[in-house]
């Protein structure tokens, strides 16, 4: 069976179909086996009531960035646990990137950890972890 390469499955099938990541404004920089690089930027209504970036900003492009890596073999793979450690706070205006690392794959289970960080200075401002489960079904 034909298998997709990483950049069809995550640009013509995944970004496609996924309105929350477009109405993010993210944009897929790098992907391979495994590996996703993307950036976005915060706007306004991203901010909370102390006018710093909500906390599910950095989580949804981490969730994002996780969801394009482990479906990036041709294998749908969804999450089943994911965890987020907040390390500095973004404003309006601030330009961020989300890049995986894939710390293990098995047949039906990866893991995988995002960090967040600011550009152009790199300042790491989260950290997540997710791990998925991996079906069988083919993209």
């Amino acid at each position: 069976m034909f298998m997709k390469s990483p950049e069809e499955i995550v640009n013509l099938m995944m970004m496609k179909n996924d309105a929350f990541s477009q109405w993010l404004g993210i944009q897929v920089l790098e992907i391979k086996q495994g590996y996703c690089k993307l950036q976005m930027q915060i706007r306004k209504e991203m901010l909370n009531g102390f006018h710093i970036a909500h906390g599910g900003i950095t989580y949804s492009l981490s969730d994002s960035a996780l969801a394009f890596a482990s479906n990036s073999y041709g294998y749908k793979a969804v999450s089943i646990e994911t965890s987020i450690s907040h390390t500095e706070s973004l404003k309006e205006g601030d330009i961020i990137r989300a890049e995986t690392e894939e710390l293990h794959r098995s047949g039906k289970i990866a893991v995988y950890q995002v960090k967040v960080y600011t550009m152009p200075d790199k300042k790491v401002v989260a950290l997540f972890k997710g791990t998925v489960y991996i079906t069988s079904q083919i993209w």
